[in-house]
């Protein structure tokens, strides 16, 4: 008799640490597993490495657009996930062919313009204003009062919002990610602003990311592109931009804050932030699963008979944890970059935009080691939580202590 299907962001879902989780599910159900969404409906988790270097592979096997979906039909309004999983050909996650290219394209080169070293000032500057509105007290949330607002101020003016936007975005952001009851107004919200700085940029342009998508959509391949798809694509990538980040930041000084390996990076040492980053990258990724690919006709995939219109949700934290590419079980550091946590095939995340968030949580994390002395947890790490989402594995707090400081200012 086979196991019931897990229910994705259900209470054993959340609860449990990934790497035991995901050998549970990989020892009940092999490399792909059944899960129900919220609704009950059904969806295929891919959790095999090979099996999702396949689906991210064979893009028309494996197709990017969700109107291919068999179960339009029993998604309710209203439904939460539905932010995250998307309908249609709105944006540059859901286009496929020559359009997605063309598409990739005008954000890649928007994003190749971005200095580096202006980069790393910008996020430096950022950063410093974070850590100076709480060194002085000795104690801090790491993750609501820094990791979470840093990527999107960053963000934001490399697009050309205005700085007190930031926080409305974070919890906008939020509220889409998590797939609550907040998730539709918080896609709103970011729509809205979204929409009314590519309005601004079209009327006013100026030396930044918007500006540059709007010129080049112009003359992209093909059809000139709308002001609306520019929009839509800005959101992919504020929300790629911001989410993953501040996970990749807080579950970084996580891991550090934790792990005795890293213990000289407390005190002065640098040569092991990289090698904790990356390795946040294989173990605990801040993107836990992916939504997703439609199969395009009937195949056989791990084992299973997947359906024309099936749904596959991409299980990066599983294949990163994947014992048939792991060496002896153990962590896959040192500069190994073949994980999942950046996609692969053609919707990846575009070179670009990886370079940036390494740059912004590196800075981030590097800041934070500079300018708060004797940093250590404050709490045990076992009470540490993850966000209630079911696509990311990020914390929801990090509680930290240290001898204050005064502000830089």
């Amino acid at each position: 008799m086979s196991p019931d299907p897990v229910r994705l962001g259900g209470r054993r879902f959340l609860s449990a640490e990934p790497a035991a989780l995901y050998r549970e599910l990989r020892r009940e159900f092999g490399a792909v597993a059944p899960v129900l969404l919220d609704a009950d409906i059904p969806a295929w988790l891919v959790l095999g490495y090979r099996e999702l270097h396949q689906v991210t592979g064979d893009a028309v096997l494996f197709s990017r657009d969700s109107g291919l979906w068999n179960q339009w039909e029993r998604v309710p309004d209203g439904w939460p996930l539905l932010p995250m999983i998307g309908r249609g050909h709105s944006s540059v996650l859901h286009t496929v062919g020559e359009r997605h290219r063309a598409r990739v394209a005008v954000i890649g080169g928007a994003l190749e313009a971005v200095d580096p070293f202006e980069l790393r000032a910008h996020a430096e500057r950022i950063a410093d204003e974070l850590i100076d509105a709480v060194c002085a007290d000795g104690t801090t949330d790491l993750v609501a009062h820094y990791a979470d607002l840093l990527p999107v101020r960053v963000l934001a003016g490399l697009y050309g919002f205005a700085d007190e936007q930031g926080p409305g975005l974070v919890a906008a952001l939020n509220d889409m990610v998590d797939g609550r009851g907040d998730a539709h107004a918080g896609q709103l919200h970011v729509a809205a602003c979204m929409a009314r700085l590519v309005a601004d940029r079209a009327a006013r342009p100026a030396d930044d990311v918007v500006s540059r998508m709007l010129a080049a959509g112009r003359t992209a391949a093909g059809p000139a592109l709308t002001h609306e798809e520019i929009a839509k694509d800005l959101i992919v990538m504020l929300t790629a931009g911001q989410q993953p980040t501040a996970g990749w930041i807080g579950n970084s000084l996580r891991l550090m804050l934790t792990d005795d390996r890293f213990a000289a990076s407390l005190f002065g040492g640098r040569r092991s932030v990289a090698e904790a980053m990356n390795e946040v990258l294989w173990e605990d990724t801040p993107t836990r699963t992916v939504a997703g690919r439609w199969a395009s006709r009937d195949a056989r995939l791990g084992g299973r008979a997947v359906r024309a219109g099936d749904l596959l949700l991409l299980g990066v934290q599983g294949a990163n944890h994947d014992p048939q590419i792991r060496t002896h079980g153990t962590a896959l550091t040192g500069g190994n970059g073949a994980h999942f946590s950046f996609g692969h095939g053609e919707h990846r995340c575009p070179f670009p935009a990886q370079e940036i968030a390494e740059v912004v949580a590196r800075t981030a994390i590097e800041v934070v080691l500079d300018r708060l002395p004797d940093l250590d947890l404050a709490v045990p790490a076992g009470s540490l939580t993850r966000r209630p989402s079911p696509w990311l594995g990020s914390l929801t707090t990090l509680p930290v202590r240290f001898t204050p400081t005064a502000p830089r200012g």
